[in-house]
């Protein structure tokens, strides 16, 4: 009898530990591959740079439970700045949004779900800058976060900097997922 009990609460942990497996968040994107060379669509246009400056779609999946809220970063923590540098900031998106199209970063081609706000990123605007390291650098690492949150809305608007943004998806994420794409020249 203690044998079948033992052989019971094993299975039910293996179960418990599949189900948990198959309901990981993720996030993928078709534009950008994990660890690979992000395309020169997605690249800024300025500071030396000659991309198109066109944010990536992304697909997310399997939010935790309890998320009232979306958020996404894009995010080069290998900057040479002391602080990293925030290429995207987009929070206060619905909670049931799955996906954002490409292009989606742009202000003017108005693709985000309604109510969601585009804050400020280092290079002065809200909206999607995209990769342009320094010449001469390694790649760098550009970090495409999506933030599974547990508030409706963040008390801030689109003239929030990417760090105070980061302070408060820091205080209120219930879970994230992380997509890395690399650009150096």
């Amino acid at each position: 009898m203690l044998k079948t009990f033992i052989q019971m609460v094993f299975m039910a942990s293996l179960a418990l530990a599949f189900q948990a497996q198959a309901a990981k968040f993720e996030v993928s994107s078709p534009d950008i591959a994990a660890n690979k060379k992000i395309s020169n669509k997605h690249v800024f246009a300025g500071f030396g740079c000659s991309g198109e400056n066109i944010s990536p779609a992304l697909e997310w999946r399997n939010l935790p439970a309890g998320t009232k809220s979306i958020a996404i970063t894009a995010y080069d923590p290998d900057a040479p700045t002391g602080s990293g540098w925030w290429h995207w900031v987009v929070f206060n998106m619905p909670a049931d949004t799955t996906r954002l199209a490409v292009n989606a970063g742009s202000p003017a081609a108005n693709l985000l779900p309604a109510g969601s706000v585009q804050s400020m990123t280092d290079f002065g605007q809200p909206g999607y800058g995209g990769p342009c390291p320094p010449q001469g650098h390694k790649p760098h690492r550009y970090q495409f976060t999506v933030w599974a949150l547990k508030e409706d809305k963040l008390p801030l608007d689109a003239k929030a900097p990417g760090a105070m943004v980061g302070y408060f998806l820091n205080q209120n994420v219930i879970g994230k997922t992380t997509l890395t794409g690399l650009y150096g020249r």
